[in-house]
């Protein structure tokens, strides 16, 4: 049943957040009076389609558009306008100055309630030629872009080479889209790997994947010009990297919180220039709301302490679920609306990456204690037909047992452990409690211990003292400082590559199965042990036997695997800076 409001309400921004929160409103409210003005040509479409259409695999450019002003009028009598561009607003008299982009005209809108949701703008890296570069906002870049990819070669013909500046979720996605189109790319990253929100022994399988498909990727690199038919390169100190070809350029670095329009109207915006609001969604101006990429969230993980708890996160799944909020809040129907973990999922040629929460560098920059957790499971049963290996990693408080975050890289089934995960930390069960989960499992889907229980069973492991782990960074120390490494593994696996320390020590092959007759004759009493298999599985069971026998032993946390991507990921850094040098 609907409500009687008379209240009128002017939304600025036609698009995900603006527009749930004006859909929500009419399915409340009959009576409100609704308008929603939006600068650009188009509402209501889906960008984070935008970078397939580019690439073809979205063919129909009207897939994007999924609702129109006529269709929104006719089904939720919104009045909605496009090419409308709020230049101004006055809190005290309640009313925004619109331009018609189409006449130049500007008039006035008054309001009772206010919700800005003008989204981020592209950050464009200020270096000579930069405006050549392409973004991806909205329909109008993809439309410039898709032009360019067909004419902006030699003689205006299709374009061969292209350059990519970022390497985050949208980077790479545009870099995937461009080689479907055909064309040679550059990735460039001034990080010194892909993807930020993972850790470095994640990220380098995605990098490999890219690599793997053709993609030239930099990274520890930044453009410092783009020239007609090139794009300069130097490193993050400025120094030359060289000139690498380019007939179109494409700025993905990131976004910035579009919040000119509310610190007009008086509103606070935080260091990272978002639109600070309470849990409500309201700003410090009075009958002003802000939702979307431009407003900040309440971090679910953040520590505790004065000014820590909001974040931004430009995340569709938010400012949909925020624009919904919104509505209930000014039709005086509050409830409570849950903290945000950033969950994220980004597909490359074939690959899945997912992310929720905290990484290992965010950690180690808050300061907070915690423990990693490596495994590499398959997606369902190893005996069912097509399984293959993901990894998926974790990290906790080791003093609550709290899920700090998680992340996942795999072909199949990743996004799915993700979001298990993700559901788990909302729900606040410890990384033990993962365990218990009872999760749907059928041979073509799982496996009977599925790899999120499989998390728990290591977290609750770690939790009781039953294991001690190290982590694969953590071995050149652990060698030098006396410790043994030891690889459990078959003969025929360890000649294929074992662990070993930047001395060259590697290690000492001692079966698993021979490991109760051996382990006394060549494995050195009183001295540290470091225990691996491939993925930690078997070295748990190692480690769990040689402290029973007396050792100080620790098994190496997610096995060779992981000290094998994670000891790439250095690898690939240290040759960035050397040819920086």
């Amino acid at each position: 049943m609907t409500e009687k409001n008379s209240l009128k309400i002017v939304v600025v921004g036609g698009v995900a957040a603006g527009m749930s929160a004006a859909t929500r409103l009419r399915r409340l409210s009959e009576d409100a009076e609704i308008v929603v003005l939006e600068a650009g040509e188009h509402v209501s479409f889906a960008n984070c389609g935008l970078p397939y259409h580019a690439g073809g695999v979205i063919e129909e450019r009207d897939a994007l558009l999924l609702q129109t002003p006529a269709s929104l009028a006719a089904r939720f009598r919104l009045d909605v306008r496009v090419r409308s561009r709020v230049t101004d607003v006055d809190p005290v008299a309640h009313q925004v100055t619109v331009r018609d982009q189409a006449t130049g005209e500007e008039y006035v809108e008054t309001y009772d309630r206010l919700v800005l949701s003008p989204g981020a703008r592209p950050v464009v890296p200020r270096v000579p030629g930069a405006e050549r570069a392409l973004v991806l906002r909205d329909v109008a870049d993809v439309d410039r872009l898709v032009d360019a990819i067909g004419h902006a070669g030699e003689g205006g013909g299709p374009a061969r080479t292209a350059v990519v500046i970022g390497a985050g979720f949208v980077g790479v996605e545009v870099a995937e889209n461009l080689v479907h189109r055909g064309l040679s790319v550059t990735l460039v990253e001034l990080a010194d790997q892909v993807l930020a929100p993972l850790d470095p022994e994640m990220a380098v399988r995605v990098r490999d994947e890219l690599v793997a498909h053709g993609v030239d990727v930099r990274t520890s690199a930044q453009v410092t010009a783009v020239d007609a038919r090139t794009v300069d390169l130097s490193d993050a100190a400025g120094d030359a990297l060289g000139t690498v070809e380019a007939d179109l350029v494409v700025a993905a670095i990131g976004v910035r919180p579009d919040s000119d329009l509310a610190a007009r109207a008086g509103a606070r915006t935080d260091a990272r220039g978002a639109i600070v609001v309470d849990e409500d969604m309201r700003t410090t101006v009075p009958d002003v709301f802000a939702v979307g990429d431009a407003a900040t969230k309440r971090d679910a993980l953040a520590p505790e302490g004065p000014g820590a708890a909001t974040t931004a996160i430009p995340l569709a799944n938010l400012a949909n679920r925020h624009g919904r909020h919104v509505a209930d809040v000014i039709l005086g129907r509050p409830r409570r609306l849950a903290a945000s973990a950033g969950t994220a999922v980004v597909g490359v040629f074939g690959l899945t990456a997912a992310v929720v929460g905290r990484n290992e560098k965010r950690l180690r920059a808050e300061g907070r204690l915690y423990r990693a957790i490596h495994t590499h499971p398959m997606q369902h049963a190893g005996y069912y037909p097509g399984a293959e290996q993901m990894a998926l990693k974790i990290l906790v408080d080791p003093a609550t047992d709290q899920v700090l975050g998680a992340q996942g890289v795999g072909r199949d089934g990743v996004d799915k452990r993700i979001d298990v995960v993700a559901t788990a930390m909302a729900g606040g069960l410890t990384a033990s409690e993962l365990a218990d989960l009872e999760l749907a499992y059928a041979p073509a889907y799982g496996s009977a211990k599925d790899p999120v229980n499989m998390l728990g069973y290591v977290a609750d492991n770690l939790r009781t003292g039953d294991t001690r782990t190290a982590q694969w960074h953590e071995v050149d120390a652990l060698v030098d400082a006396g410790a043994t490494l030891v690889d459990v593994r078959t003969p025929v696996e360890h000649a294929r590559g074992t662990v070993r320390a930047a001395d060259g020590r590697e290690s000492l092959n001692v079966p698993l199965d021979e490991l109760r007759d051996r382990a006394a004759r060549e494995i050195p009493a009183g001295a540290p042990v470091v225990v691996h298999c491939q993925v930690g599985q078997r070295g748990h069971t190692a480690a769990r036997l040689l402290t029973q026998l007396g050792y100080d032993v620790r098994n190496l946390d997610g096995g060779y695997l992981t000290w094998r991507d994670g000891t790439a990921a250095r690898q690939a850094s240290d040759r960035a800076e050397l040819a920086a040098a």
